[in-house]
């Protein structure tokens, strides 16, 4: 048995590890905080104990503790955090990684002082211990506990924008592994349908060597070349898409008229397209009358034996327009865009796959739109086709 070295993961394996990372995510960000928590009560200790020193140098030396030499290597080995010293009716005495600009205005003096008690809660220092002279210490925040506090914020934007591509991918990948199904069915079904017709061939030539009638057989032969039309539409899917200016008048018109003859009796079916002036668009004529066709056999189905199907094209300086309008049992609003999705369908029979082909033919390889442009229930539905013209 040969195992394959390449390990592919499915979707909820892909989810799982996504969640696992979310986890991991989560538990950074505790500890980020932690350790701002605790850097943060580092600071506060280090200012308790620079208060400390501060007095004990006042109380022995009745000096000045600001030209002291321990009091000097205190603050030094502090001097990433911002401070400001003022004597008891906040004049300026000393401060550090404070801009002047702020030091020489009053009221941004003011603000400063505001902002750094805001943070921390300001330390009075006796400086004399014989009288009520006292300094005021407004302390803030360093760089790196900024930085720390900042950092959480960070995590969750790039982990943001890790879900977000994500999320992406694995819809890329659901989608990918959708072609992969949709390719891999319409190309079997090619490969099946290839025998049986070939077998047609050979009995309509059959036919027409015993006594029947020809008009039968010629029918029959434009049915059995539909079914081929239709093998060759399949086998295109996945491949390269060759598109070439094509004649739509005539194009929509060929379906219409195979349909015309095939439609119950109460159902009519109109055409404006070769009473106008024919207009042009890059078509790949096998897969787009696969298109109209499935909007006209939709049209049918709802109206379920009688009623009118009209098919209109119509256009203007840039854009061709298919409309299929039919006066079947309608859409509610709230299905407009679901019944195009893979699987959506309102009929009891059907696995929801046409429309969806449809709009895949329309939008992927012709660069058009397909749309419901009108619709009530009871009173039937507009389809429409809209792709770029080419000018002659």
């Amino acid at each position: 048995m040969k195992f394959s070295s390449k390990i592919k993961f499915s979707f909820r394996g892909r989810l799982s590890i996504l969640t696992v990372g979310m986890v991991l995510a989560v538990l950074s960000l505790l500890y980020t905080n932690k350790l701002a928590d605790v850097l943060k009560q580092k600071e506060q200790n280090d200012v308790e104990l620079w208060v400390a020193a501060m007095e004990r140098v006042s109380r022995e030396t009745f000096g000045n503790y600001l030209v002291d030499p321990l009091i000097s290597a205190i603050v030094s080995s502090q001097n990433n955090i911002p401070f400001i010293i003022t004597d008891e009716n906040l004049n300026y005495v000393s401060s550090n990684r404070i801009p002047n600009e702020i030091i020489q205005d009053p009221d941004k003096f003011e603000r400063k002082i505001n902002e750094l008690t805001e943070e921390n809660t300001p330390r009075t220092v006796r400086i004399m211990w014989t009288s009520n002279q006292c300094h005021i210490i407004f302390y803030g925040k360093s760089q790196l506990l900024r930085a720390l506090y900042w950092f959480p914020y960070a995590q969750w934007g790039i982990i943001a924008i890790f879900l977000i591509f994500t999320y992406i991918a694995l819809q890329s990948t659901k989608q990918d592994e959708q072609n992969r199904v949709w390719i891999g069915l319409a190309k079997e079904t090619a490969h099946q349908l290839g025998t049986p017709t070939s077998s047609l061939l050979g009995w309509i030539e059959y036919l027409r060597t015993q006594e029947v009638a020809p008009t039968v057989v010629d029918e029959m032969n434009k049915d059995l070349a539909h079914l081929m039309k239709i093998v060759d539409r399949f086998s295109k899917i996945g491949s390269e898409t060759v598109l070439s200016p094509n004649n739509v008048n005539e194009v929509v018109g060929e379906s219409v008229m195979y349909f015309r003859k095939r439609i119950p009796r109460n159902v009519t079916l109109s055409y404006n397209g070769l009473a106008i002036a024919p207009v042009q668009a890059n078509l790949n004529v096998a897969l787009f009358e696969w298109v109209v066709e499935n909007l006209m056999k939709n049209a049918l189905d709802a109206m379920q034996g009688h009623g009118a199907i009209d098919v209109k094209v119509w256009s203007n300086d840039k854009s061709v327009m298919i409309d299929v309008k039919d006066t079947g049992k309608g859409i509610p609003k709230s299905n407009w865009k679901r019944i195009f999705e893979p699987g959506f369908t309102t009929k009891t029979r059907g696995w929801g796959l046409g429309l969806s082909l449809s709009r895949r033919i329309v939008e992927d390889y012709h660069e058009g739109k397909i749309a419901v442009v009108d619709s009530e229930v009871g009173r039937g539905t507009t389809f429409r086709i809209t792709l770029k013209r080419v000018m002659e």
